[in-house]
């Protein structure tokens, strides 16, 4: 059996199915790669994935991370009996993390007790105050999901739940960065937050769901509006809350800073170590291309770790540094985004060379926003100081540069205006 080298696999038993209907879900598409499914992952599935995911691990801990659709449509009982195959299959020195992304809304005392007695890490899906979160996050009839979720955050607290918070940005909560962050930060209590950006790609057909056409939804956040989002969040947080609040690009952001690999494929040079596995146990190259073409095989014929490590595989992670415009390769903050996402590069450069990244100008204006604090931070962190000092230091920097400057020059905080008109007053 080929050996996975750091592999992650985000396994979806329900497959697209779902019990909202969020209008920027790409995945709600996926339905029609299998008509006349059940969609629900058998036992014969659920054994072979975990007895290969475990044998292919390399490292002392396999992650098994369950999305969708909506994985708690499974019921409970699946998941105890997942940890039962688990366990059997487990050789000493090993352990299992489980995971699982959901919407929240079928949470109840039974699925926490589940999530406490086999140490989970749930992430909920909530897009911030009421009015963002139900612009997009909705049921079969339109209703908006934002109180069942509230109530999903609350009781996972409550009950001492491993939780992070997955918020994605679009349109409708894209201009509002400082908002949405205080309110997971403040009201919902979040310390753990993961920001997706929405791209939605509209086809030749009109339809959304596949990585094809070169035109977005109006549902799709703006590129410079993703920028500016990622600025207001992270100067939010750099001033109060470094060390207790943990934002996961912004970590993955330090990564490239200190010259170390990123722990996110998207911020890598190649990618090809995330694959999806559906339902009936079809493996796909990647979660975001869940499509005929990139289908490497069913882990019923072929086993998982062989999937991962074929050369098509290794084609398709190779593809992303390989098919760089000349534009990114020569760009200053290459090594910290090496194009992004594969999914998202659709546009062409300023010179007409396909392939450059839809969020692009985004990235470089976050990347060059934060490179101060970011080197700030990295200087620390290799001197074995905590990152939380950067508050403290980029404090002292603000107020030696306006001690240094004078009244009639440019304020230092970049209005435009004399210090005198400004914070000199």
């Amino acid at each position: 059996m080929t050996e996975v080298r750091a592999a992650h696999v985000l396994a979806k038993p329900t497959g697209a199915i779902c019990n909202l209907d969020c209008a920027y879900c790409f995945y709600l598409r996926k339905e029609d790669l299998y008509p006349g499914s059940t969609f629900r992952m058998d036992e014969g599935t659920l054994d072979a994935y975990l007895r290969q995911l475990v044998e292919a691990e390399p490292s002392p801990e396999v992650t098994v991370a369950w999305q969708g659709g909506e994985p708690t449509l499974m019921g409970v009982d699946f998941y105890r009996r997942a940890a039962e195959i688990g366990r059997r299959y487990l050789p000493p020195g090993k352990t299992i993390r489980w995971t699982m992304q959901t919407n929240g809304t079928r949470l109840d005392d039974e699925w926490c007790d589940l999530f406490l007695e086999h140490g989970y890490l749930v992430g909920l899906s909530l897009d911030g105050p009421r009015v963002m979160h139900d612009a997009y996050r909705v049921d079969g009839a339109g209703r908006g999901s934002f109180d069942r979720v509230m109530r999903a955050a609350r009781l996972l607290s409550r009950r001492g739940v491993d939780t992070n918070v997955l918020t994605t940005v679009h349109r409708a909560n894209g201009d509002h960065g400082l908002e949405v962050y205080r309110f997971l930060r403040d009201e919902v209590g979040a310390r753990y937050l993961q920001l997706v950006p929405i791209v939605e790609r509209v086809g030749p057909d009109g339809r959304t769901g596949s990585q094809v056409g070169e035109h977005v939804t109006d549902r799709s956040v703006l590129p410079e509006q993703w920028g500016r989002f990622l600025v207001e969040v992270f100067d939010e947080w750099v001033a109060h809350d470094v060390g207790e609040v943990f934002v996961l690009l912004f970590d993955w952001t330090l990564a490239a800073w200190l010259g170390v690999e990123s722990p996110a494929c998207i911020f890598r040079p190649t990618c090809g170590d995330a694959l999806a596995l559906e339902h009936n146990g079809d493996v796909y190259s990647c979660d975001h291309f869940v499509e005929p073409d990139h289908l490497l095989g069913n882990l019923a014929a072929i086993p998982l770790g062989d999937l991962a490590g074929s050369a098509r595989q290794r084609a398709f992670g190779a593809h992303k540094e390989s098919s760089l415009p000349r534009c990114c390769r020569a760009c200053d903050v290459r090594f910290a985004c090496h194009g992004e996402c594969p999914k998202n590069r659709f546009v062409t450069t300023p010179d007409g060379e396909p392939g450059l990244n839809y969020l692009c100008a985004g990235f470089r204006t976050f990347f060059h926003h934060v490179d101060e604090p970011m080197r700030v931070m990295a200087d620390l962190v290799k001197h074995g100081r905590p990152a939380a000092e950067v508050t403290a230091v980029l404090a002292r920097r603000e107020a030696a540069r306006y001690a240094r400057a004078s009244r009639n020059e440019p304020c230092p905080c970049g209005s435009g205006r004399k210090l005198k008109h400004c914070h000199g007053l």
